[in-house]
Protein backbone atom coordinates (compact mmCIF):
# COMPACT_ATOMS: atom_id res chain seq x y z
CA UNK A 1 0.00 0.00 0.00
CA UNK A 2 2.48 2.45 0.38
CA UNK A 3 3.90 2.25 -2.77
CA UNK A 4 0.40 2.52 -4.29
CA UNK A 5 0.09 5.55 -2.30
CA UNK A 6 3.40 6.96 -3.30
CA UNK A 7 4.59 6.42 -0.06
CA UNK A 8 8.36 4.76 -0.94
CA UNK A 9 10.10 5.00 2.24
CA UNK A 10 10.51 1.54 4.20
CA UNK A 11 9.73 -0.53 1.15
CA UNK A 12 12.85 -2.42 0.62
CA UNK A 13 14.41 -2.74 -3.00
CA UNK A 14 13.28 -6.60 -3.28
CA UNK A 15 9.85 -6.12 -2.80
CA UNK A 16 9.92 -3.33 -5.76
CA UNK A 17 12.01 -5.72 -7.98
CA UNK A 18 8.85 -8.79 -6.91
CA UNK A 19 6.32 -6.81 -8.26
CA UNK A 20 8.59 -4.77 -11.23
CA UNK A 21 10.14 -7.72 -12.46
CA UNK A 22 14.15 -7.27 -14.56
CA UNK A 23 12.26 -3.23 -15.01
CA UNK A 24 12.66 -2.60 -11.68
CA UNK A 25 16.04 -2.24 -11.63
CA UNK A 26 15.77 1.11 -14.12
CA UNK A 27 13.39 2.54 -11.94
CA UNK A 28 14.84 2.02 -8.25
CA UNK A 29 17.76 3.13 -9.96
CA UNK A 30 16.10 6.74 -10.88
CA UNK A 31 14.68 6.03 -14.31
CA UNK A 32 10.97 7.03 -15.06
CA UNK A 33 10.66 9.05 -11.87
CA UNK A 34 12.11 6.51 -9.74
CA UNK A 35 10.73 5.10 -6.28
CA UNK A 36 7.87 7.64 -6.56
CA UNK A 37 7.42 7.10 -10.14
CA UNK A 38 4.39 5.81 -11.61
CA UNK A 39 5.43 2.37 -12.60
CA UNK A 40 5.94 1.66 -8.97
CA UNK A 41 2.46 2.57 -8.13
CA UNK A 42 1.09 -0.02 -11.26
CA UNK A 43 3.14 -2.83 -10.16
CA UNK A 44 1.70 -2.28 -6.61
CA UNK A 45 -1.89 -2.20 -7.57
CA UNK A 46 -0.99 -5.45 -10.01
CA UNK A 47 0.23 -7.38 -6.90
CA UNK A 48 -2.92 -7.06 -5.50
CA UNK A 49 -4.49 -8.96 -8.04
CA UNK A 50 -2.68 -11.68 -6.95
CA UNK A 51 -2.62 -11.12 -3.09
CA UNK A 52 -5.77 -9.18 -1.84
CA UNK A 53 -6.20 -8.27 1.97
CA UNK A 54 -9.18 -5.93 2.65
CA UNK A 55 -6.88 -3.19 4.42
CA UNK A 56 -6.28 -2.15 0.79
CA UNK A 57 -10.13 -1.42 -0.12
CA UNK A 58 -9.34 2.61 0.59
CA UNK A 59 -6.18 2.33 -0.92
CA UNK A 60 -7.38 0.96 -4.47
CA UNK A 61 -10.04 3.10 -4.62
CA UNK A 62 -8.11 5.93 -3.90
CA UNK A 63 -6.20 4.67 -6.71
CA UNK A 64 -8.51 5.44 -9.34
CA UNK A 65 -8.03 9.28 -8.92
CA UNK A 66 -4.47 8.87 -9.55
CA UNK A 67 -3.18 11.42 -11.87
CA UNK A 68 -1.69 8.64 -13.99
CA UNK A 69 -4.21 6.33 -16.36
CA UNK A 70 -2.05 3.29 -15.77
CA UNK A 71 -2.64 3.46 -12.63
CA UNK A 72 -6.43 4.09 -12.87
CA UNK A 73 -6.70 1.19 -15.44
CA UNK A 74 -4.96 -0.90 -12.66
CA UNK A 75 -6.82 0.13 -9.91
CA UNK A 76 -10.35 -0.87 -11.59
CA UNK A 77 -8.90 -4.03 -12.51
CA UNK A 78 -8.20 -4.68 -9.19
CA UNK A 79 -11.38 -3.42 -8.16
CA UNK A 80 -13.21 -5.58 -11.05
CA UNK A 81 -10.78 -9.19 -10.28
CA UNK A 82 -11.36 -8.83 -6.27
CA UNK A 83 -14.97 -7.88 -6.56
CA UNK A 84 -14.30 -4.45 -4.22
CA UNK A 85 -18.28 -4.52 -3.16
CA UNK A 86 -17.22 -0.97 -1.33
CA UNK A 87 -16.35 0.39 -4.75
CA UNK A 88 -19.67 -0.33 -6.51
CA UNK A 89 -21.18 0.96 -3.27
CA UNK A 90 -19.45 4.26 -3.26
CA UNK A 91 -21.17 4.32 -7.09
CA UNK A 92 -24.49 3.61 -5.60
CA UNK A 93 -24.27 5.76 -3.28
CA UNK A 94 -23.93 8.45 -5.91
CA UNK A 95 -20.22 9.48 -4.89
CA UNK A 96 -19.09 10.22 -8.45
CA UNK A 97 -15.39 10.27 -7.30
CA UNK A 98 -14.80 6.68 -7.31
CA UNK A 99 -15.42 3.76 -10.31
CA UNK A 100 -18.87 5.97 -11.64
CA UNK A 101 -16.06 8.85 -12.30
CA UNK A 102 -13.33 6.54 -13.84
CA UNK A 103 -15.92 5.50 -16.53
CA UNK A 104 -15.90 8.93 -17.73
CA UNK A 105 -12.17 8.55 -17.77
CA UNK A 106 -10.58 10.64 -20.67
CA UNK A 107 -8.06 7.88 -21.23
CA UNK A 108 -10.39 4.83 -23.43
CA UNK A 109 -8.53 1.82 -21.91
CA UNK A 110 -9.52 3.50 -18.08
CA UNK A 111 -13.25 4.09 -19.31
CA UNK A 112 -13.49 0.27 -20.72
CA UNK A 113 -11.77 -1.14 -17.54
CA UNK A 114 -14.32 0.97 -15.64
CA UNK A 115 -16.99 -0.13 -17.25
CA UNK A 116 -15.63 -4.05 -16.90
CA UNK A 117 -15.27 -3.51 -13.64
CA UNK A 118 -18.85 -2.46 -12.64
CA UNK A 119 -20.35 -5.59 -14.90
CA UNK A 120 -18.68 -8.12 -13.00
CA UNK A 121 -19.12 -6.38 -9.71
CA UNK A 122 -23.30 -6.35 -10.41
CA UNK A 123 -23.23 -9.46 -11.87
CA UNK A 124 -21.48 -11.12 -9.07
CA UNK A 125 -23.69 -9.38 -6.63
CA UNK A 126 -20.46 -7.55 -4.42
Amino acid sequence: MALLEARPGGVSDRLITVLGGEPARYVRDGGEGGRTGYWPRVWAARGLLYEWDLVATAAIIGATRDEVWRVREMAVKVIAGQQVGDALDAVAAGRADEVARVRADEVARVRAAASRAVTALTAAGA
